[in-house]
């Protein structure tokens, strides 16, 4: 990995000041752009990306959690060649589409849902959140939704309502009734307890909420089995097991936001939530389902699925470029074993990087399932007092260095970690020496 070509003051910039300049005169101020002078990524290939002015990056964060396989993924590249030259890159879901009948072939059947199931394709992983609420509401005839604090699932109108982090809650209007259960954040546990002797007192908390919130009888409880935004807050493993009990007891329906967690980036299970030993009765699923491209799907239980009664179609979900790419995506998925890459890769990942826990005072905790690992950043290890300028500066000092990393938590704090899964040891091993140098230096400024 290359980062000798000196900094942006010597060589230029590529252009990134005045585009910018130009980006800010068009696009809205509250639209995010990382570090203090953005770049912009103009070209890549497997873990690597360029800038404009030509530096190279070892890229850690993968379009937030996206490019799955990594760039410039070949055989991806002459799937969708193909069926450009075929000249039908959309039709709308008004007409068969072959490859769109496939990947919900391949998803149904991937999916750990009990009794048949059916699919419905998308655009983006908000467009599937917002699928998944009205199907969930149609089914049960109830507009109640149990949901996650520290949680995020969209930017819609809906999926916003849900969204238990106030920094990503641009209103509080919302068209549902919802109710925010006790977050599995055990690092700053809400109720001051310890894990293990605290018996998962965030996961029972749930029937009181069920039993003084609701009427008893929501449409669903929609969770993340990794809470992505949120700062990769990585539950207990009884966790989701209890969640899932108590749900049944009521009945209510459990819909898994795999748009993160999904096709084996936690390396211990290709969905999210099967590393806990949950099914759940939908699947809400994106990001690394296309590599990059456009595409989002509810995967359900079929009455759930079925339960609309009007007409409906997607006009780009689906369409013949995003499933032609999305199948040859999770073919080389599992042609690769890149699910069982992600857990040895990540499983040295994190112990590099639980040494850096160790070592700096400002390092508060390292967290994760294979290569979806959260860093939180502290003042010091004793107060837990969150530190977002600390973990601003080691973004920058990273990506002087060479590398792209992510930022979330509920106090902007959080260093995501989520490469590729082709990444390798060595890839690995790169990452883990620049956030040491870039956390010394954060460390002592």
């Amino acid at each position: 990995m290359a980062n000798d070509r000196g900094s942006g003051d010597e060589i230029g910039d590529g252009g990134a000041a005045e585009l910018l300049a130009r980006h800010r005169r068009v696009l809205p101020s509250w639209q995010l752009l990382y570090y203090e002078r953005p770049i912009e990524l103009v070209r890549g290939e497997g873990t690597r990306v360029w800038d404009g002015a030509g530096r190279e990056y070892l890229d850690f964060f993968g379009g937030i959690v996206t490019t799955i396989s990594g760039h410039l993924m070949r055989r991806m590249v002459d799937a969708l060649t193909e069926q450009i030259h075929r000249g039908i890159n959309h039709t709308s879901t008004l007409y068969l589409i072959r490859p769109q009948v496939e990947l919900a072939e391949r998803l149904t059947s991937l999916a750990p849902i009990d009794g048949a199931t059916k699919a419905f394709f998308v655009s983006s992983g908000t467009e599937a959140i917002e699928t998944a609420l009205l199907l969930a509401t149609s089914w049960r005839r109830s507009n109640e939704i149990v949901a996650l604090r520290n949680s995020y699932h969209g930017r819609s109108f809906g999926a916003v309502g849900i969204t238990g982090n106030k920094s990503w809650a641009a209103t509080s209007f919302t068209p549902l009734k919802v109710s925010h259960a006790i977050e599995p954040y055990c690092y700053r546990c809400p109720l001051k307890l310890s894990y293990p002797q605290c018996g998962i007192a965030c996961a029972e908390d749930l029937r009181n909420v069920i039993e003084t919130t609701t009427t008893g009888r929501p449409a669903a409880m929609i969770a993340e089995p990794i809470q992505g935004v949120g700062g990769f807050v990585t539950p207990p493993q009884e966790y989701f097991q209890i969640v899932k009990g108590i749900l049944d007891e009521f009945g209510i329906p459990f819909v898994a936001d795999e748009v993160q967690t999904g096709f084996g980036r936690t390396g211990e299970a290709f969905w999210g939530i099967e590393s806990y030993g949950v099914r759940p009765d939908a699947i809400v699923c994106a990001k690394g389902l296309g590599n990059g491209l456009a595409i989002g799907a509810v995967v359900g239980r079929e009455e759930m699925v079925e339960s609309i009664e009007a007409n409906s179609i997607s006009t780009f979900g689906g369409n013949p470029l995003a499933t032609t790419g999305a199948l040859a995506n999770l073919d080389f998925i599992r042609d690769r074993d890149l699910q069982q890459n992600a857990y040895k890769v990540g499983s040295f990942l994190m112990r590099g990087l639980k040494d850096l826990e160790e070592r700096f005072e400002i390092v508060g905790e390292v967290r994760g399932k294979g290569l979806m690992v959260g860093i939180e950043i502290v003042a010091d290890g004793a107060s837990k007092r969150p530190d977002p300028a600390a973990a601003a500066r080691v973004m920058e000092g990273a990506r002087e260095r060479g590398l792209l990393v992510g930022k979330g938590g509920l106090y902007g704090n959080v260093l995501r970690l989520s490469p590729p899964l082709i990444v390798t040891e060595d890839d690995a091993a790169r990452a883990v020496e620049t956030l040491d140098a870039a956390i010394a230096g954060a460390a002592g400024s």
